[in-house]
Protein backbone atom coordinates (compact mmCIF):
# COMPACT_ATOMS: atom_id res chain seq x y z
CA UNK A 1 0.00 0.00 0.00
CA UNK A 2 0.94 3.82 -0.71
CA UNK A 3 0.30 6.93 1.19
CA UNK A 4 1.60 10.44 1.48
CA UNK A 5 3.30 11.05 5.20
CA UNK A 6 4.71 14.93 6.62
CA UNK A 7 7.90 14.61 5.68
CA UNK A 8 8.72 16.83 8.69
CA UNK A 9 7.52 13.38 11.07
CA UNK A 10 10.37 11.10 9.45
CA UNK A 11 14.09 10.75 9.55
CA UNK A 12 14.14 12.42 6.41
CA UNK A 13 13.19 15.68 7.34
CA UNK A 14 16.39 18.15 6.58
CA UNK A 15 16.92 16.08 3.75
CA UNK A 16 13.56 16.47 2.27
CA UNK A 17 13.69 20.46 2.83
CA UNK A 18 17.55 20.13 1.34
CA UNK A 19 17.00 18.28 -1.82
CA UNK A 20 13.29 17.82 -2.74
CA UNK A 21 13.83 21.22 -4.74
CA UNK A 22 16.96 20.29 -6.22
CA UNK A 23 17.50 20.57 -10.42
CA UNK A 24 20.16 17.30 -10.18
CA UNK A 25 19.34 15.81 -6.81
CA UNK A 26 20.13 11.91 -7.86
CA UNK A 27 23.67 10.47 -6.33
CA UNK A 28 25.57 7.18 -8.06
CA UNK A 29 27.66 5.15 -5.96
CA UNK A 30 29.66 2.25 -7.84
CA UNK A 31 30.82 -0.64 -6.05
CA UNK A 32 32.88 -3.86 -7.43
CA UNK A 33 31.22 -6.82 -5.78
CA UNK A 34 32.48 -10.48 -5.66
CA UNK A 35 30.08 -12.70 -7.36
CA UNK A 36 32.05 -15.90 -7.35
CA UNK A 37 28.90 -17.67 -5.01
CA UNK A 38 26.37 -16.31 -7.13
CA UNK A 39 28.24 -17.36 -10.51
CA UNK A 40 28.20 -20.97 -8.71
CA UNK A 41 25.05 -21.01 -7.20
CA UNK A 42 23.49 -20.42 -10.80
CA UNK A 43 25.33 -22.57 -12.91
CA UNK A 44 24.85 -25.49 -10.34
CA UNK A 45 21.34 -25.20 -9.81
CA UNK A 46 20.12 -23.82 -13.07
CA UNK A 47 18.88 -20.42 -12.21
CA UNK A 48 19.66 -16.83 -14.19
CA UNK A 49 22.54 -15.09 -12.60
CA UNK A 50 20.24 -11.56 -13.40
CA UNK A 51 17.17 -13.44 -11.20
CA UNK A 52 19.91 -13.77 -8.46
CA UNK A 53 21.26 -10.96 -8.41
CA UNK A 54 17.66 -8.99 -8.50
CA UNK A 55 16.64 -11.50 -5.09
CA UNK A 56 20.03 -10.63 -3.31
CA UNK A 57 19.28 -6.79 -4.03
CA UNK A 58 15.92 -6.83 -2.41
CA UNK A 59 16.58 -8.98 0.44
CA UNK A 60 19.39 -5.95 1.11
CA UNK A 61 17.38 -3.05 0.05
CA UNK A 62 13.94 -4.59 2.56
CA UNK A 63 16.44 -4.25 5.74
CA UNK A 64 16.26 -0.21 5.19
CA UNK A 65 13.66 1.75 6.20
CA UNK A 66 14.21 4.65 4.13
CA UNK A 67 14.19 1.91 1.00
CA UNK A 68 10.11 2.44 1.89
CA UNK A 69 9.98 6.29 1.72
CA UNK A 70 10.06 7.71 -1.90
CA UNK A 71 9.89 11.31 -3.00
CA UNK A 72 7.67 12.18 -5.64
CA UNK A 73 6.12 15.57 -7.08
CA UNK A 74 7.27 17.15 -4.17
CA UNK A 75 5.47 14.94 -1.49
CA UNK A 76 6.81 11.67 0.13
CA UNK A 77 5.41 8.40 0.34
CA UNK A 78 5.64 5.59 1.97
CA UNK A 79 5.08 2.32 1.12
CA UNK A 80 4.33 -1.52 2.44
CA UNK A 81 6.08 -3.18 0.29
CA UNK A 82 8.79 -3.75 -2.11
CA UNK A 83 9.12 -5.14 -5.68
CA UNK A 84 12.39 -5.27 -8.61
CA UNK A 85 11.92 -3.75 -11.78
CA UNK A 86 12.76 -5.71 -14.47
CA UNK A 87 14.29 -4.74 -18.35
CA UNK A 88 13.06 -7.34 -21.30
CA UNK A 89 13.95 -7.31 -24.55
CA UNK A 90 10.91 -8.33 -26.05
CA UNK A 91 9.89 -9.70 -29.48
CA UNK A 92 9.23 -6.40 -31.31
CA UNK A 93 12.37 -5.32 -30.30
CA UNK A 94 11.57 -2.39 -28.22
CA UNK A 95 11.91 -3.32 -24.16
CA UNK A 96 9.37 -3.90 -21.90
CA UNK A 97 9.32 -3.60 -17.98
CA UNK A 98 7.76 -6.07 -14.99
CA UNK A 99 7.65 -5.38 -11.07
CA UNK A 100 8.57 -8.45 -9.27
CA UNK A 101 7.65 -8.58 -5.66
CA UNK A 102 10.37 -9.00 -3.16
CA UNK A 103 10.42 -12.27 -0.66
CA UNK A 104 12.52 -13.92 1.09
CA UNK A 105 11.28 -17.12 -0.57
CA UNK A 106 13.85 -17.70 -3.64
CA UNK A 107 11.61 -20.38 -5.20
CA UNK A 108 8.62 -17.87 -5.33
CA UNK A 109 10.63 -14.90 -6.72
CA UNK A 110 12.22 -17.10 -9.22
CA UNK A 111 8.78 -18.76 -10.32
CA UNK A 112 7.40 -14.76 -10.63
CA UNK A 113 10.49 -13.80 -12.12
CA UNK A 114 10.15 -16.40 -14.82
CA UNK A 115 7.14 -15.91 -15.11
CA UNK A 116 6.73 -11.83 -15.77
CA UNK A 117 9.91 -11.50 -17.75
CA UNK A 118 8.32 -14.63 -20.52
CA UNK A 119 4.98 -13.09 -20.43
CA UNK A 120 6.08 -9.44 -21.15
CA UNK A 121 8.73 -10.61 -23.97
CA UNK A 122 5.71 -12.03 -25.34
CA UNK A 123 3.28 -9.58 -25.22
CA UNK A 124 5.25 -6.43 -25.26
CA UNK A 125 2.69 -5.84 -22.21
CA UNK A 126 4.35 -4.03 -19.32
CA UNK A 127 3.22 -5.42 -15.96
CA UNK A 128 3.86 -2.86 -12.89
CA UNK A 129 2.71 -2.12 -9.67
CA UNK A 130 1.64 0.91 -8.49
CA UNK A 131 1.26 -0.57 -4.58
CA UNK A 132 5.09 -1.23 -3.86
CA UNK A 133 8.10 1.00 -3.98
CA UNK A 134 10.00 -0.02 -7.15
CA UNK A 135 13.79 -0.81 -6.75
CA UNK A 136 14.83 -0.44 -10.82
CA UNK A 137 17.35 -2.37 -12.49
CA UNK A 138 19.33 -2.72 -15.54
CA UNK A 139 21.50 -5.83 -16.68
CA UNK A 140 23.45 -4.43 -19.58
CA UNK A 141 25.48 -7.51 -20.36
CA UNK A 142 26.62 -7.12 -23.88
CA UNK A 143 29.99 -6.04 -22.14
CA UNK A 144 31.82 -5.34 -19.22
CA UNK A 145 31.30 -1.79 -17.69
CA UNK A 146 32.89 0.09 -14.96
CA UNK A 147 30.25 2.30 -14.32
CA UNK A 148 26.55 3.43 -15.41
CA UNK A 149 25.33 6.71 -14.55
CA UNK A 150 21.22 7.34 -15.25
CA UNK A 151 19.31 10.29 -15.72
CA UNK A 152 20.26 13.18 -12.70
CA UNK A 153 16.89 15.01 -12.91
CA UNK A 154 15.14 13.85 -10.49
CA UNK A 155 12.14 13.22 -12.84
CA UNK A 156 12.85 8.94 -11.68
CA UNK A 157 13.24 9.02 -8.37
CA UNK A 158 13.08 5.11 -7.56
CA UNK A 159 16.33 3.79 -6.41
CA UNK A 160 18.53 2.20 -9.48
CA UNK A 161 20.90 -0.85 -9.49
CA UNK A 162 22.23 -1.10 -13.19
CA UNK A 163 25.53 -3.32 -14.53
CA UNK A 164 27.27 -4.96 -17.55
CA UNK A 165 28.88 -7.88 -17.75
CA UNK A 166 30.88 -10.15 -15.02
CA UNK A 167 34.63 -10.71 -14.93
CA UNK A 168 35.98 -13.80 -14.58
CA UNK A 169 39.73 -13.85 -12.76
CA UNK A 170 41.39 -17.32 -11.78
CA UNK A 171 40.58 -16.84 -8.02
CA UNK A 172 37.03 -15.23 -8.88
CA UNK A 173 34.48 -13.59 -10.67
CA UNK A 174 33.41 -9.87 -10.30
CA UNK A 175 30.78 -7.49 -11.11
CA UNK A 176 31.03 -3.60 -10.83
CA UNK A 177 27.33 -2.42 -10.19
CA UNK A 178 25.99 1.48 -10.25
CA UNK A 179 23.60 2.55 -7.19
CA UNK A 180 21.71 5.49 -8.06
CA UNK A 181 19.55 6.84 -5.47
CA UNK A 182 17.57 10.52 -4.76
CA UNK A 183 19.29 12.22 -1.85
CA UNK A 184 15.98 13.07 -0.39
CA UNK A 185 14.99 9.59 0.04
CA UNK A 186 18.56 8.21 1.77
CA UNK A 187 21.78 9.92 2.54
CA UNK A 188 25.29 8.38 1.65
CA UNK A 189 25.65 6.11 5.25
CA UNK A 190 22.13 4.47 4.24
CA UNK A 191 23.29 4.04 0.44
CA UNK A 192 26.61 1.99 2.00
CA UNK A 193 24.71 -0.10 4.08
CA UNK A 194 22.95 -1.17 1.39
CA UNK A 195 26.06 -1.95 -0.61
CA UNK A 196 27.99 -4.06 2.06
CA UNK A 197 24.08 -5.79 2.99
CA UNK A 198 24.31 -6.87 -1.05
CA UNK A 199 27.50 -8.18 -0.77
CA UNK A 200 26.72 -10.01 2.51
CA UNK A 201 23.50 -11.66 0.25
CA UNK A 202 25.22 -12.46 -2.03
CA UNK A 203 28.00 -14.31 0.11
CA UNK A 204 25.04 -16.08 1.76
CA UNK A 205 23.03 -17.43 -1.14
Amino acid sequence: MKQEINPKETCRAIAFELWMQSPMPMVTLTKTFDVTRLYKVSRRQGLKFNMLLCWCIGKAASKIEEFYMLPQNGKLYKYDRMAINVIVDNIKGGLSFCDVSVTDDLEQFNADYLHLTKSIRETCQDILDDQAVIVGTSALTGTELDSIVNQYSGIFTNPFLAWGRYRKSWLKITLPVSFQFHHAQMDGGHAVRFLNNLQTEINSL
